[in-house]
């Protein structure tokens, strides 16, 4: 019998693939998010590389992850790898707002979809 997911990583694709054209898939290993199974927003990363964090990796719009960054730095960080795409880490294991998760989701999402898909987005 397959173990039911655990509650983040559950949590993380609730609210990921309720968005338009988005698919899962492992990448590098990860649970990763993609828009039309082509362009990724978000990565599920536990534990990525012995780092001890249960996080998520977002695409993020120009200017919002230093103000993140600076202002909840036990919330938010940058990551290895994508942080110099401004990408930015989202701590799952310090008690973060889940509404805030949302938002940042759905902000990479906005980051990096096609304009159309973006724009039927906004309009719904």
């Amino acid at each position: 019998m397959p173990r039911a997911a655990p509650l983040p990583l559950a949590r993380v694709r609730k609210i990921c693939l309720s968005l338009p054209e988005t698919t899962e898939r492992a990448s590098h290993g990860a649970p990763s998010f993609f828009i039309r199974d082509k362009v990724c927003f978000v990565n599920y990363m536990d534990d990525h590389h012995d780092d001890g964090r249960l996080a998520l990796w977002c695409a993020c719009p120009p200017g919002m992850r230093e103000g993140l960054v600076k202002a909840e730095p036990e919330h938010y960080f940058v990551p290895p790898y994508v942080g110099v795409r401004g990408w930015i880490g989202v701590r799952l294991d310090r008690g973060i707002d889940w509404d805030d998760v949302e938002r940042v989701i759905r902000e990479a999402y906005l980051a990096v979809a096609p304009k159309k898909i973006a724009a039927a987005f906004l309009d719904r």
